[in-house]
């Protein structure tokens, strides 16, 4: 990787995002029929998990991950610490570095925070210094803004079960306007090769999103089910919700729900994805969510991989090779 951050999923060439991939699936096989499931890779560093927001899957994944290579892994949150004292984030930030964090896994309800967290700990104050011996920073989601290890675990799960990514057709459905999940899939499955569709009503989808140029705009669902490799739905995210986006959740589901008639209408090949949690009956029907087509637990078992390549990528670099 270019810098020693992972910050946002558009900052990964093709190539980097392959090699993650790849070492994602390194570390799987590595663990395979182990009793006990320990590698030395991060042996003596320090991860450090400060999450804002409520979180299960991201949260457990990266304390596996860092528990897994052997790493120390401390948990900071917004309630457990002096934030609720008031403390900033840059004055948490900077006392987090003091401490010796080698890595910050933050997720934040402000967009950009891990840019910010990054600036912040950098020993010159400069993020962009390759002197800098400030902590590695990892954006485990911030705000509306990004998600990018959701978006590897997304590709890594679509590319074992499709057998690649390139020339795939990708349908993403629902709350894009406050996904940082859809941002995210976005900007990564458009450099790995893959053809992008969103669909949502025309109040769940950003301003300007026809112009970002590598993504296609729908609103018609059942258009675009037959042609697609992979659907990904989407959480309709209401506490980041202030006013009506749709007149009911029942009008969503009938216009925009992944039901069994609609499982019908895609290939037997194509796979259902949702980065969680879901809303059953609503977003997703129970019947579609636990069928074979679903990937749903396959994406979490993958995010903990996803996230040990993460992690060795920023920590210990391209240079070396995988330890087992």
């Amino acid at each position: 990787m270019k810098t020693r951050h992972l910050l946002s999923a558009a900052d990964l060439d093709r190539d980097e995002a392959t090699a993650i991939l790849d070492d994602a699936d390194r570390f799987r096989q590595a663990l395979v029929g182990r009793d006990v499931k320990k590698l030395p890779t991060l042996r003596g560093r320090t991860v450090i998990t400060m999450f804002y927001e409520n979180s299960t899957r991201t949260r457990v994944s990266f304390e596996v991950a860092g528990k897994w290579m052997s790493a120390d892994v401390i948990n900071v949150s917004a309630s457990g610490s002096s934030a609720a004292k008031g403390e900033s984030l840059r004055d948490t930030a900077l006392t987090l570095r003091a401490a010796g964090a080698d890595a910050l896994i933050i997720r934040h309800p402000a967009s950009g925070s891990a840019q910010q967290l990054a600036a912040w700990t950098a020993a010159s104050g400069d993020e962009s210094d390759p002197d800098s011996s400030g902590p590695s920073v990892i954006n485990a989601g911030d705000g509306t803004h990004e998600h990018p290890t959701q978006a590897l675990l997304d590709a890594l799960t679509l590319r074992q079960r499709l057998g690649g990514i390139k020339d795939r057709r990708v349908v993403i459905v629902g709350d894009v306007l406050h996904s940082r999940v859809a941002r995210s899939n976005v900007a990564l499955l458009h450099t790995l090769g893959a053809e992008v569709v969103v669909v949502a009503p025309p109040t769940l989808l950003p301003v300007g999103v026809a112009q970002w140029g590598h993504v296609t705009v729908s609103h018609d669902l059942d258009a675009e089910l037959p042609g697609a490799d992979a659907v990904m739905m989407l959480r309709v995210q209401a506490e980041r919700m202030n006013g009506d986006f749709f007149p009911s959740t029942r009008e969503y589901s009938t216009r925009y729900g992944l039901s069994e008639c609609r499982q019908a209408m895609l290939a037997e090949r194509a796979v259902v994805l949702h980065p969680g949690p879901m809303l059953r009956g609503m977003e997703i029907s129970s019947s579609v969510a636990d069928s074979p087509q679903s990937a749903v637990l396959q994406q979490v078992s993958n995010g903990v991989h996803v996230r040990m390549a993460v992690l060795f990528h920023v920590l210990v670099g391209t240079d070396e090779a995988v330890s087992v």
